[in-house]
């Protein structure tokens, strides 16, 4: 139900559709019938399909509905009220996607905050030199700048057709992102709101990292291809890989890891050479969004499509799997490792789930996303070694002081 600030025009002379015009459409939906089931559609509509309300978790009251799509659209009070309504009794909760949380001795603060822009898809938060927040507002091609002290946020727009999957700062406090629709990748000077944008072969630039070498290296998912940026000249040069390419890191000895979203592997790229070293993993369902180090060079990943974290051990080749507590259909995707502790989240959980687990006593503990239903994508470890979060279906970015 995401509307970014450009379709409210378009949504405005939906809501003013013709009586004539609604019954058509309400002979095509594929929504149940009901009253509000035209508002519904063609509010929802202007920006995804009814696909996405059916495929959705739901939630039991019109209550926690509006709360959800009071996050990505503005409806006069009446409407609002009538879209809720219909909802709650179509699309109650479903009680199978609860999370199975599990206790324990550590405790952890979540603070949330909403970024202005209704329907911006809030994604892939990171923290900059000086301790402020950034996001990306992917659907609305922005970026947008947050003062975890005073709750302050600022939004600045890219280019219209960026579409910014991921951003990255450098030394100096520039913001760098990966223009997935657009094919570019861009640098915001948030001084002087300049843009620089390099042109890339691979369409869909998706997730980048800078290497102490000080260039960038990104991933394109859809382009199957992984690129490198020298920042100093422009210089860009991209090589072909395995399918999707999805989460990048650097390793302390400088290697370039990359997980698959479209086979069963994981890469060690040559930040030089660019040739690529595959490690094949357990079950060929195996795909891989993120992963991460730890301080004796193991790379963790979540196993997406089977319920999974694991790790492996690149000198040896050596894996290890466990099953996430929430059980197959949990669908870990972001993770970070903090002082050796794996952290991720079971996205195909209602509500999402923030989960620790300890490599040591191989122990699990969970807790629920207050929010809790628009996907961590991707995380971010502070310099206070906290971790920050997003829901990108309610715009929400997030703060978890680990204590």
């Amino acid at each position: 139900m995401s509307l970014p600030a450009s379709l409210t025009a378009a949504v405005v002379v939906l809501l003013g559709t013709t009586q004539a015009s609604l019954a058509q459409n309400n002979s095509q939906s594929s929504l149940p019938e009901g009253a509000g089931e035209a508002l519904v559609e063609n509010a929802c509509t202007a920006c995804h399909g009814v696909s996405t309300i059916k495929r959705s978790a739901g939630y039991s009251s019109p209550e926690e509905w509006r709360r959800v799509f009071s996050t990505m659209i503005d409806l006069q009070d009446e409407q609002a009220t009538r879209v809720a309504n219909y909802l709650a009794q179509h699309f109650p909760e479903d009680p199978g996607r609860r999370p199975t949380l599990v206790p324990g001795n550590v405790d952890i603060e979540i603070t949330e905050w909403t970024t202005p822009t209704l329907g911006q898809r809030t994604r892939d938060p990171i923290e900059a030199p000086d301790g402020s927040i950034w996001w990306t507002g992917m659907w609305a091609s922005l970026v947008g700048k947050l003062n975890p002290n005073t709750g302050e946020m600022k939004e600045y727009n890219l280019p219209p057709s960026a579409r910014p999957h991921s951003i990255v700062p450098d030394e100096d406090g520039n913001i760098w992102y990966t223009g997935n629709s657009n094919a570019t990748i861009g640098k915001l000077n948030p001084d002087t709101g300049n843009i620089t944008e390099y042109e890339t072969q691979a369409k869909d630039p998706h997730s980048a990292v800078f290497h102490p070498n000080g260039n960038l290296y990104f991933t394109a998912q859809h382009a199957a291809m992984l690129g490198r940026l020298d920042p100093e000249t422009g210089v860009l040069k991209e090589v072909n890989t395995e399918a999707r390419p999805y989460g990048i890191k650097v390793d302390s000895n400088g290697t370039v890891w990359i997980a698959y979203n479209g086979t069963n592997k994981i890469g060690a790229m040559n930040p030089n050479t660019m040739e690529v070293r595959y490690y094949n993993l357990p079950d060929k369902r195996t795909r891989v969004r993120r992963l991460d180090l730890d301080s004796q060079g193991n790379v963790w990943y979540v196993n997406s499509t089977r319920g999974k974290i694991g790790r492996l051990n690149p000198d040896t080749g050596a894996i290890t799997e466990w099953d996430s507590p929430s059980g197959t259909d949990s669908h870990p995707y972001a993770l970070a490792v903090i002082d050796d502790i794996i952290w991720y989240n079971e996205s195909g959980m209602r509500p999402d789930a923030i989960v620790r687990f300890d490599p040591k006593a191989e122990t699990f503990q969970s807790w629920a996303i207050p929010s809790g239903v628009g996907i961590i994508r991707n995380v971010w470890v502070t310099e206070e070694e906290n971790l920050l979060i997003h829901q990108s279906s309610t715009n929400q970015v997030g703060l978890v002081r680990i204590n």
